[in-house]
């Protein structure tokens, strides 16, 4: 959030008729959170852990959504908002559940706020269509969610470490996805030339 505020800065002091055409998002990979903190929740064989098991995701997304507020409400962004920027909104990806004892709605349900985007697969957005609950709850439980993501270093879990790890994975997946399509669409310039 803060390099897209330093990007527009730039903008506005270069080009700021040119702030408005500016749009963007903030991706979070949602289900591999908690994909990935479960697993060390039940490695750590600690007692209590089964407690935090699926609630890593959503409560890091709540955090995420009210560094949002915070980021787009001070003097800092009122100025480049005076000059037509549009914020940067929160979307929530891979929010299709990968563990089949959660609700296949939860990360759907969870995560409803004003400005955020949230990347379905068609299934869920059938299962939400069918027993989704609509209404905004991406602000509801803050301070649950702030004592429960801070619990996770009592397992012994680094939600740093995490982040590095699964943002590691994801661009390995992303270039993987990239390169593939690259010497498809190569070989289909090939095959007609």
């Amino acid at each position: 959030m803060n390099a897209y505020i330093d990007g527009l800065e730039q903008l506005a002091n270069t080009q700021p008729n040119k702030i408005s055409s500016v749009s963007s998002v903030a991706s979070f990979f949602i289900s591999r959170v908690d994909t990935e903190i479960d697993k060390l929740l039940v490695e750590s064989g600690r007692s209590g852990a089964s407690l935090l098991l699926g609630t890593a995701a959503i409560n890091q997304a709540k955090l995420a959504y009210e560094m949002f507020k915070t980021t787009f409400s001070g003097q800092r962004w009122h100025r480049l908002e005076r000059l037509g920027a549009k914020v940067q909104r929160p979307l929530w990806a891979s929010t299709s559940t990968k563990n089949p004892s959660y609700s296949d709605t939860v990360y759907v349900d969870s995560l409803i706020g004003e400005n955020t985007v949230n990347t379905l697969p068609d299934s869920t957005v059938e299962a939400f269509i069918d027993h989704g609950n609509l209404k905004s709850t991406i602000e509801s439980g803050l301070d649950r969610a702030h004592d429960q993501w801070h619990l996770l270093s009592n397992f012994g879990i680094d939600v740093a470490a995490v982040a590095t790890k699964l943002e590691r994975d994801g661009v390995s997946s992303f270039r993987a996805s990239f390169d593939e399509l690259i010497g498809v669409l190569t070989n289909k310039v090939s095959d007609n030339f």
